[in-house]
């Protein structure tokens, strides 16, 4: 599919994009005009599955969707992985009840604003993960660290999606009923030394229960 890009990441007060992806968690496609008027919507922006962060923050955000549920607000969560290894994924790694959707061609990314880096600013960055690394290493040395830990196995579908000479931002965006952004988060990369931030779920929780009103 094919979408239009904004310069900036989506704020709240901006309409969010129609996006129509094919989904991962159920046969069809997943449009973000299917909540309108239904529910409110939290879409988290993600890398591929091959980025062990951004298989982390599925997974968190797997954790708050009972929460969410509970004042009303779906969840969605969108990877850069083709369909049918994404399926493989979460058929062995199962996140019950969260709806998720493919992205290889990255368009839900452009469509929110969510910039891209190129690989000689990734390779001066120096991320610091307290209890898990040595010391602070580049954003791709940890990747492939993680992987190995995890037993995360790179596939060639995996490979395809790496071999882009640029980075993309994680974003996730809360969008109400009527299809405007109330809440969001972008991650932050920058060249020198980096803590990976989360989203902070009080923040979250308050913006949803506000959009449940």
């Amino acid at each position: 599919m094919s979408t239009s890009s904004v310069e900036r990441p989506l704020q709240p007060g901006d309409r969010a994009p129609n996006i129509i992806l094919d989904a991962i968690s159920r046969e069809g496609k997943i449009a973000l005009t299917d909540f309108r008027g239904r529910s409110p919507l939290l879409i988290g922006l993600f890398r591929g599955l091959h980025c062990a962060f951004c298989r982390r923050n599925v997974a968190a955000m797997a954790q708050l969707k009972p929460a969410l549920a509970e004042k009303g607000v779906e969840c969605l969560a969108v990877v850069n992985t083709p369909v049918e290894r994404a399926r493989l994924y979460f058929r062995y790694h199962p996140t019950p009840d969260l709806l998720a959707a493919s992205d290889p061609e990255r368009a839900s990314h452009r469509a929110f604003g969510l910039r891209e880096i190129g690989m000689d600013t990734v390779m001066g960055i120096r991320i610091d993960l307290p209890g898990e690394l040595p010391e602070p290493m580049d954003p791709i040395a940890i990747n492939e660290l993680l992987n190995k830990k995890e037993g995360y196995e790179i596939t060639e579908a995996d490979q395809q999606m790496m071999a882009s000479a640029k980075e993309l931002l994680v974003g996730q965006f809360l969008i109400d009923r009527g299809g405007i952004v109330r809440w969001s988060f972008t991650e932050v990369l920058e060249a020198g030394l980096n803590t990976p931030k989360a989203p902070n779920p009080e923040e979250l929780m308050s913006a949803a229960s506000q959009v449940a009103h």
